[in-house]
């Protein structure tokens, strides 16, 4: 009878420890995401949208995205990493002498919601510092790599002048090479200030005449990030 109770009260003990701490888990992921640092979309009192473009590998579509921008006479705001940007220097110096906004991708595209504080600083500065020397600006927009942030990321984004953004479509452009679906998940229930997270993918290059034409032609205005802000 009593290796029973203990057995029972052992097991309760442990129930007790695993909802304990899958309530503190899910407390701190919802802490996370309900921080009002952290920008999901722009001001829904305008009509600005803005097709936000992440960049760490590649280059070979940069240049088709730019001319179909001019087409449009669409200034948007491209994310860059820093070891991109050592690799493509003068790439990314025609992005900005075309009128485009560059923001903070972080420098190696590590996960920054394992990162520490100090990790996560060193992330963001490394690109900041490199863009400064080159471009002469300095950078207040931080997109996390793959979109994964802790509290730590935001602190750290914060200390140095950051604005933390993530999206509010993903056309994942960057796994699914069609262009019909990309334009599908960009343009599906737009709304003013919407943040539209893009790739320089083939297939978005594609997509990219479509998407343009249908926000123009929905009283959209497609621009920056800081304008949608």
């Amino acid at each position: 009878m009593k290796k029973t109770i203990f057995k029972a009260n052992i097991l309760i003990v442990a129930m007790l420890v695993v909802l304990v701490t899958i309530t503190f888990s899910n407390a701190k992921s919802l802490s996370v995401q309900a921080d009002s640092r952290v920008i999901y979309s722009g001001d829904t009192s305008k009509n600005n949208i803005c097709l936000m473009i992440n960049v760490y590998q590649g280059n070979e579509y940069i240049e088709s995205m730019l001319d179909v921008l001019d087409v449009y006479q669409v200034k948007t705001t491209f994310f860059v990493g820093g070891s991109w940007v050592v690799k493509n220097i003068d790439l990314v110096k025609e992005i900005y002498t075309r009128g485009h906004e560059i923001g903070n991708h972080g420098f190696y595209h590590k996960d920054q919601d394992k990162l520490s504080f100090e990790d996560n600083m060193q992330e963001i500065k490394m690109c900041h510092d490199l863009i400064s020397k080159n471009l002469g600006i300095e950078m207040t927009l931080f997109a996390p790599p793959s979109g994964a942030y802790n509290i730590s990321t935001v602190d750290a984004a914060t200390s140095l002048n950051y604005k933390t953004i993530m999206w509010t479509h993903d056309t994942i452009d960057w796994r699914d090479q069609n262009s019909d679906l990309i334009f599908k998940r960009a343009t599906k229930d737009l709304s003013n200030g919407d943040l539209i997270l893009m790739h320089p993918t083939e297939k978005s290059v594609q997509a990219l005449t479509q998407i343009l034409a249908y926000a123009v032609n929905n009283g959209f205005e497609p621009t920056t990030v800081s304008k949608c802000l």
